[in-house]
């Protein structure tokens, strides 16, 4: 008779912080592997508290807590699957990320992490000490090999020992955020693992959005040939049983439905559409409000707001002043139409004749500039947080990643808000992002079907309109340039010769760059907002404020 192992996979939504809830969700998982006759049901790493907890996994009442609860599901699945589950330990002297393995009602052994990842968004060398060697475990007849998320990311490593001191199959328990691109490059990683071994592997990613980042799933196992035996679909939650089968030539995974990777574009959209429909569920707010104004940023902005929480909990406000075009009114109004979402028109002009009045004797003999500009932004902001604090609906923020990038934008004005989905979206990307949505609508989006955003949006030439016959390219370069030069300082960090070398204008590139580094104090004052690259304005780009430095090259 062929020896098998049923492992419950538990693709699933932890919350930071909330332990009991992730406990609850913990065992009902383990009660649904165990109605299906698995054998184990295995969670993801640091389940338990929730990922990232970043500092807050150093407060002893807090790992205290988490262990005490780890304890008693042990106490509280006793007759029934092993449960895999990630959990902090503390074993009297240091704090480690672990990976708890609860069977017969009592904790059977505790795996530790080794290898610490201490870039972009991760900083666990800061919480946690790194572990030494750790063993593999019998899982019944199986000699299993735990590497824990980043263990299993490095050649001639972790998997390796685990191999040598003859783990059959290895699982990796992981928190592994998004990147464009990210399944294929774990792919390649994991391959690596597998050819260096020549085990099979499942790795099991959470879901779900945490501040910036969002969890993608795609969790999948890969058979000795380097070639996918499953995958689950990316951003669902699922439970799934997944069959290893020892045969003459060793333990293999019995293949199942491979879940193809989203191509880029939806994959970002669904990523700013979980994060913020999760950043709400999870700090407790249930309805948005966004200035409306008529152009392109708002739109996307309102879209994702409809089809991350449902149009009738997204308010849309026009705050128009005299030089709000017709088009924009007719536009921003024809949005919210389409989208089934409230629309209010608030105009500014009595506020603003407030203001101008009020600071007249101090302007005397001043010259209109920039400074008037702003106050009608400020303004703007002010009657939206007014909005928001009376009504309880949490303000949305609206600027691309070219704008956060080079500070186009009015600190305590439009950058007011609790969030910003498109935070890490270049401007050229948001006008692709427009043109995708009207054309694709998928059953994960509580917005209306069909071309929801007005051509008349995406066409028309982008402007601030806080002047007669404003662009955005009276100001910056065109985006078609401006956006490739960001990429290269911002997301691949080329050096200005560099970029002139690809063809961009030396004086350009450094005006670009000056703007960059002078708009560091707006980025730290910023919204936080949804994570696509490896390069987003938070933790993974840590710049100081004060910077006299400047690329002469």
């Amino acid at each position: 008779m062929t020896e098998t192992i049923k492992l419950a996979l538990a693709q699933l939504n932890p919350t930071v912080g909330d332990i009991p809830g992730n406990a609850a969700k913990a065992i009902s998982a383990w009660e649904e592997a165990k109605a299906a006759g698995a054998d184990a049901v295995m969670l993801t790493e640091a389940f338990l508290t929730g990922y990232q907890p970043q500092d807050l996994v150093m407060r002893p009442a807090f790992w205290a807590e988490a262990m005490e609860t780890c304890e008693a599901l042990a106490r509280d699945c006793v007759e029934g699957p092993v449960m895999g589950i990630g959990c902090p330990f503390h074993d009297g002297k240091s704090l480690y990320n672990a990976f708890w393995i609860l069977e017969g009602g009592k904790v059977r052994h505790r795996i530790l992490k080794q290898l610490l990842p201490n870039e972009t968004v991760f900083d666990e060398k800061r919480l946690f000490t790194a572990a030494p060697p750790q063993d593999p475990i019998k899982l019944k007849g199986l000699c299993l090999g735990i590497p824990i998320c980043e263990d299993a990311w490095w050649p001639d490593a972790v998997c390796a020992d685990l191999a040598e001191k003859g783990a059959e199959v290895l699982f990796v328990p992981n928190g592994s955020p998004y990147y464009r691109g990210k399944v294929a490059h774990r792919h390649d990683v994991i391959r690596g693992r597998v050819e260096e071994t020549g085990l099979p592997l499942v790795y099991l990613n959470m879901v779900g959005g945490q501040d910036d980042q969002v969890f993608e799933g795609a969790s999948f196992g890969m058979d000795v040939q380097g070639e996918l035996a499953f995958q689950f679909p990316q951003f669902d939650e699922v439970t799934r049983i997944v069959t290893l089968e020892k045969g003459a030539d060793g333990w293999r995974i019995v293949p199942a439905a491979v879940a193809p990777a989203l191509p880029d574009h939806e994959a970002d959209y669904r990523v700013m559409t979980e994060s913020l429909r999760d950043y709400m569920r999870k700090t407790g707010f249930r309805k948005v409000l966004l200035g409306l104004s008529g152009g392109i940023d708002s739109a996307i902005v309102a879209t994702i707001a409809a089809d991350a929480l449902g149009p009738e909990n997204v308010r849309c406000v026009m705050l128009p002043s005299e030089y709000t075009s017709e088009g924009s009114l007719d536009d921003a109004e024809a949005l919210a139409k389409n989208l089934g979402c409230r629309y209010d028109y608030v105009p500014i002009s009595g506020p603003r004749a407030a203001v101008t009045e009020a600071l007249a004797p101090l302007f005397e003999g001043t010259q209109p500039d920039l400074t008037e500009e702003n106050i009608q932004s400020r303004l703007r902001g002010l009657l939206l947080m007014a909005l928001s604090n009376k009504f309880g609906e949490m303000l949305l923020t609206t600027g691309n990643k070219s704008e956060v990038a080079v500070g186009y934008a009015t600190i305590y004005g439009d950058m007011a808000g609790g969030y910003n989905p498109i935070k890490d979206l270049y401007k050229t990307r948001v006008f692709d992002a427009c043109r995708w949505r009207n054309a694709n609508h998928r059953d994960w989006m509580l917005g209306p079907a069909g071309q929801v955003i007005p051509v008349s949006i995406i066409d028309k030439p982008p402007s601030a309109e806080l002047r007669d016959d404003q662009k955005d390219s009276d100001s910056l370069p065109p985006y078609e340039v401006l956006d490739p030069i960001l990429e290269g300082l911002v997301d691949h960090e080329l050096s200005i010769a560099e970029l002139v070398a690809k063809g961009f204008d030396r004086e350009t590139v450094k005006r670009v760059e000056r703007l960059i580094f002078i708009s560091e104090y707006k980025r730290f004052q910023s919204a936080p907002g949804a994570r696509l690259t490896m390069r987003s304005f938070w933790l993974d780009r840590r710049y100081p404020i004060v910077n006299r430095w400047r690329d002469k090259t």
